[in-house]
């Protein structure tokens, strides 16, 4: 009997963490399907629009890779509940578009896993809320440490920076930061 409780256990444990895992992918995705439908309705309303009655954040912007399929609603603000749904637009930095630094945040193993397969030279498209389109291109990407970023704020150019935790593989967070740099190349529309 003991032989057999053993892998009885086992399986348990494992589809519980399997399902945990599916858990938060699946999450992830209904959480994007839930934002775009209020980002759409934020820019045709002009107002901020809430993805569900309780949620403390709003849509602020869509980032698309298209050469990679990828995309992802940017949420205002980076506090544990904003970045559990999507990537989220670090205070006291500018909006797309605008003259300095624009930086979006997101986790590397849901909204930001895109990061990985964006090469330099590749076109980065974002839709402000507001429904002005920006195009960046993508000149540079670097590791640093949390505390050490580089960015300047002060910066004179319209830039852009989306940062994820590194490496992208690790199983724990640390330390570091994936900075993907991109400089504006002109309204999209």
């Amino acid at each position: 009997m003991p032989r057999l409780i053993s892998p009885l256990v086992l399986a348990l444990v494992g589809t519980i963490l399997f399902g945990d895992g599916a858990y938060i992918h699946a999450k992830a995705w209904l959480a994007q399907v839930l934002l775009e439908r209020a980002f759409d309705r934020g820019i045709a309303t002009g107002q901020p629009v809430k993805p569900w009655s309780w949620a403390d954040t709003w849509p602020v912007a869509r980032i698309e890779v298209k050469r990679i399929g990828a995309s992802a609603i940017v949420l205002e603000g980076t506090s544990g509940q904003a970045l559990a749904f999507g990537p989220g637009h670090i205070h006291r930095t500018v909006d797309a578009g605008e003259r300095g630094i624009a930086v979006y945040a997101a986790h590397r193993d849901t909204h930001f896993r895109f990061l990985r397969n964006v090469a330099i030279g590749d076109v980065i498209d974002v839709t402000r809320s507001d429904g002005k389109r920006f195009r960046y291109r993508a000149d540079s990407s670097t590791v640093v440490h949390f505390d050490a970023s580089g960015i300047d704020p002060e910066t004179q150019g319209s830039e852009l920076v989306l940062a994820t935790c590194w490496p992208f593989d690790a199983v724990t967070s640390g330390p570091e930061r994936y900075l993907l740099h991109a400089t504006l190349m002109g309204d999209r529309e």
